[in-house]
């Protein structure tokens, strides 16, 4: 019993993204003589369309058929609540079995498959080592996907074999040593793998990307969560590494939207994502070819994952200050027009990027409002999710499932830029020659005010809406992470993590989290209200509990590998 599960659980899915049904079907684990002879692992080809099919592991905004991917559908989070529901934790029970659990190491397997072989073939030392690379990197991010959810995962460095039960059934390995393990494959990745210069294929530069979000996490988890501080400062110096070598080849780009609306379309509002000089490593769709649902469901008519009142308010007013102390105007309510309920007026004294990411009107039920190829949609909090809608495609393109094709960024220089400034406000050491190099950028694109602008601005804010008990230097660039990543890549949720934060989510220590719009000035009736605001929760909440940092390990695991231990709390 224990021999069959593990053979499910870790197969290798040696799929090829130029391969056809058989090929694939012939591949999986055991492998067939196709792939398990030294003929196959001796061609470069052959490796390459192994490798290949590690970029599916890279979700973006997910596929046509069953994959929503990690941008705007990650409702978890203090920026979003769900479409026509509230979005509880990922886990409020063990459950019998997770895809979070098997996946990682199925995909684990692959790689540790890709390194053994290529080892022992007669390819030219390049090719070893940049299929090497390659299969390190993936082995490096699926590992690092399991420490985040799980803590201690078992550490496996071999293709395991199926009649060792020493091998298979091992105890947990502590995340220290995972997490040291992975900098190892990331290093080893950024100095191996093949320079290239294509945004849409694996590169030296997205190994590096990698290891800064990998050094971000462990530097804050070390800090906030284990008070080492040796290990903090380790990490962090490591991602400013990172960071500082993407910064000096990749710039801030004109256009906040360019990134998240562009497609492979001649004559389309955007150029192509790939050619953009922010973007590191991107996800291409194309129109008729390989398409998904993002534009489609951040549009619907029948309710739409909105952001909150709480994500409302977390961004800066033009003259670079928070509403507690802000010269402009800070009025909240809205302006009857036409029938519906113009924002126009809060957007136009605010960070752009807020502009940039909603709608200029509420959407609510009853309102005459259509929005640029948009149906007569309502959200669950008024806010609607204009990011991702590139208003120059055709509707019937944008209102159907399975019909989108704006490209999804992946890494690119934003995420550095922020990156490389929490790293250095957390060591102690951003510097106004780091706020001009790192913020300023970000803030331009934004249209805030820049002039006053440096350390001393940062750390006087004070914002009273500080409740993260961190310096205002620190939450200023939380802040500017917050904004300019919103909604992107799961990011939030996970930077909450890091920060031992998560209890932001709690509904009754932060109401404003499932709060919308302010609707007193609405033409027509909110159904459910708390004061004036527009209520997200459908009755329900959300309470936070100290297990939530870690996902409960499947129960089938745990009955399978008796010395797996449960994490606490489940």
């Amino acid at each position: 019993m224990k021999k069959s599960y593990i053979l499910g659980t870790l197969a290798l899915a040696a799929m090829s993204l130029t391969g056809c049904d058989d090929f694939l079907n012939d591949n999986r684990f055991p492998l067939s003589e196709q792939t398990a002879n030294d003929e196959f692992w001796n061609n470069p080809v052959n490796v390459q369309n192994q490798v290949n099919r590690f970029l599916n592991d890279y979700a973006g905004y997910g596929d046509r058929s069953s994959t929503n991917g990690t941008f705007y559908f990650s409702t978890l989070s203090d920026d979003q609540c769900g479409r026509r529901s509230f979005t509880n934790w990922t886990f409020t029970s063990v459950p019998a079995s997770s895809s979070s659990w098997n996946a990682p190491y199925e995909e684990i397997r692959g790689a540790n498959e890709v390194i053994e072989n290529v080892a022992k073939s007669t390819m030219s030392t390049a090719d070893i080592e940049n299929f090497t690379a390659i299969a390190r990197l993936h082995r490096a991010r699926n590992y690092f996907n399991l420490v985040r959810r799980y803590g201690d995962v078992p550490l496996i460095k071999i293709v395991l074999d199926p009649t060792n039960e020493a091998e298979l059934f091992g105890p947990r390995t502590p995340r220290n040593e995972v997490v040291d393990f992975i900098l190892e494959d990331l290093d080893y990745a950024a100095a191996h793998m093949a320079a290239t210069s294509s945004a849409t294929t694996f590169s030296q530069d997205l190994a590096k990307a990698v290891k800064l979000e990998v050094c971000l996490f462990e530097g804050a988890y070390a800090k906030y969560h284990k008070n080492d501080a040796a290990r903090s400062k380790k990490y962090f110096e490591e991602a400013v590494k990172a960071g500082e070598a993407l910064a000096a080849k990749y710039t801030i780009c004109d256009d906040y939207t360019s990134l998240y609306k562009a497609f492979n379309v001649d004559g389309g509002g955007y150029k192509a994502l790939a050619s953009n000089p922010e973007i590191i490593f991107c996800k291409n769709y194309v129109q008729g070819v390989f398409m998904h649902s993002l534009c489609d469901y951040s549009s619907a008519s029948d309710g739409v994952a909105g952001i909150t009142r709480d994500a409302f308010e977390s961004f800066l007013f033009l003259d670079g200050r928070p509403a507690a102390s802000t010269t402009l105007d800070k009025t909240d309510l809205g302006v009857p027009e036409d029938g519906g309920l113009s924002i126009a007026n809060l957007l136009a004294v605010r960070d752009q990027r807020l502009a940039m990411t909603t709608y200029d009107h509420v959407l609510m039920p009853g309102m005459t409002f259509t929005g640029p190829n948009t149906a007569a949609m309502w959200s669950m909090t008024g806010y609607g999710v204009s990011k991702y809608n590139n208003f120059t495609v055709p509707e019937a393109d944008v209102n159907q499932a399975n019909k989108n094709y704006v490209c999804a960024p992946l890494f690119w220089g934003a995420r550095v830029y922020i990156g490389v400034a929490e790293a250095k406000a957390e060591l102690g050491t951003l510097g106004d020659a780091d706020v001009t190099k790192y913020i300023k950028p970000l803030w331009d694109r934004a249209g805030i005010d820049t002039s006053k602008l440096n350390k001393a601005w940062l750390e006087g804010m004070n914002d009273p809406a500080n409740n993260m008990n961190v310096s205002s230097l620190i939450w200023e660039v939380r802040r500017c992470r917050r904004c300019e990543l919103m909604m992107d890549d799961d990011i939030r949720y996970w930077d909450l993590i890091r920060w031992h934060q998560l209890d932001k989510l709690d509904t009754t220590k932060n109401p404003k989290i499932a709060q919308g719009a302010n609707v007193s000035n609405s033409p027509v009736a909110g159904s459910a209200l708390t004061g004036n605001y527009l209520n997200c929760t459908y009755g329900t909440g959300r309470t936070f509990e100290d297990k939530y940092y870690f996902y409960p390990l499947p129960s089938d695991q745990c009955s399978l590998n008796t010395e797996l231990n449960q994490n606490p709390g489940w």
